[in-house]
């Protein structure tokens, strides 16, 4: 039976992990709060240690620092968790000739245009996030032979801290919304992204050489407007009462953040189909199933 190591067990993506690796062999999950061994990415000496304790076959990597806008003040911080410790991993996942998984974001990329990113486009961040998750996937690809890279954007899911949630929150407590409507992309929610991860090991298993990086999303694309009108739809349509009477489309320009997004997170998934045979929901499918799930305020 496969040993596999996932890290950041109970974020959004680690906990829909815990549920879809099963299949695939003995899971040993840690995070932040472990104690009897490290899965805290402010140390890379403690996570490193924890891949030479376990000996696993597989490593998946589901933490990071994500708060996009607190980064560019905690830049060392954003960089220990998202680069340096995934280094440090990297390393001793090679020394065991194990497989690594990772996943990283679109906004590795500069948001220009309206096409979708491919895994040979330069990559260009314009934050800080970005550039550290950037530097986390350069490791990965100079220090390991066999790994995984899944870039993804957008992620939700009924747990943890995502805009769906966010949107229902706001929802339920003012009359009027702003929701910016010129950044695109597809919204994908973390049980997609764990199931895809499952089936893509159990083929990385016997064909080694799907060792590579690749764009993982949703299909279609949508606009943060629209996402949130859809969001307040389903949600009534689940039966929750919101507050929310007046939604209004603003530009990024209007909502000014201390971290720059891009505009186009648009990624291009025909490599991860291709590789992996498989055929990609559109991005509402997830939303609707979530959100059906949130039958009561008290889910949010």
């Amino acid at each position: 039976m496969k040993k596999i190591l996932l890290f950041g067990k109970t974020g959004q993506v680690g906990w829909e992990l815990q549920r879809a690796l099963v299949p695939l062999g003995s899971v040993i999950g840690v995070d932040t709060h472990s104690t009897e061994i490290c899965g805290d990415f402010r140390d890379p000496q403690g996570v490193a240690e924890t891949v030479r304790l376990i000996r696993p076959d597989i490593v998946v990597n589901a933490a990071a620092y994500t708060a996009v806008d607190k980064a560019e003040s905690e830049y060392k911080l954003a960089y220990l968790i998202n680069a340096a410790s995934v280094e440090a991993i990297a390393r001793e996942t090679e020394a065991l000739n194990a497989w690594f998984v990772h996943y990283s974001t679109d906004y590795v990329f500069p948001g220009t245009g309206d096409l979708p990113w491919d895994e040979n486009d330069r990559p260009a961040p314009l934050n800080v996030y970005g550039e550290t998750k950037l530097a986390g996937e350069k490791f990965i690809q100079q220090e390991c032979s066999k790994y995984l890279i899944f870039r993804t954007s957008w992620v939700y899911a009924a747990k943890g801290n995502n805009f769906v949630k966010a949107m229902l929150r706001l929802a339920t407590e003012r009359h009027e919304i702003s929701v910016v409507n010129d950044q695109f992309g597809a919204p994908t929610g973390a049980e997609l992204l764990a199931d895809c991860t499952a089936h893509a090991i159990s083929i990385a298993m016997n064909k080694t050489d799907v060792t590579g990086l690749y764009h993982l999303v949703a299909t279609g694309t949508t606009n943060w407007f629209e996402f949130a009108q859809l969001i307040f739809a389903e949600a009534r349509k689940a039966g929750l009462t919101l507050a929310v009477q007046k939604i209004n489309a603003i530009t990024s320009d209007s909502y000014p953040t201390p971290a720059k997004r891009p505009l186009n997170s648009r990624l291009n998934t025909t490599k991860f189909t291709q590789k992996f045979g498989l055929t990609l929901p559109h991005w509402e499918n997830g939303v609707k199933r979530m959100l059906a799930e949130v039958s009561t305020p008290a889910s949010v």
